[in-house]
């Protein structure tokens, strides 16, 4: 992916994380450090939440490559480079 699509798909996930994280009331990050460190068990008895959990985990884990991905690429180029800049006519 080129580092505009990458940065696209990213908000796009970022809209989506919201919708939990104001469901739930905590940043995605500390959901997913919550959630792989097993403090979250308690909530598997619980069809909405194991059901929600599951995609925000996906959604996270695909932002969270989707970062690195444009970490990597913007390190290899100039900013300058990168930027795509339309003239003003």
């Amino acid at each position: 992916m080129e580092i505009h699509e990458l940065i696209v798909e990213m908000k796009l996930l970022e809209r989506r994380l919201t919708l939990y994280e104001e469901k739930y009331g905590v940043l995605s990050e500390d959901f997913y450090a919550a959630l792989m460190a097993g403090k979250l068990a308690r909530y598997d008895a619980f069809d909405e939440t194991r059901a929600d959990f599951s995609r925000w985990k996906g959604i996270y884990e695909t932002w969270l490559r989707r970062k690195e991905a444009y970490t990597k690429q913007i390190r290899q180029l100039e900013l300058a480079e990168a930027l795509r800049v339309q003239p003003a006519y």
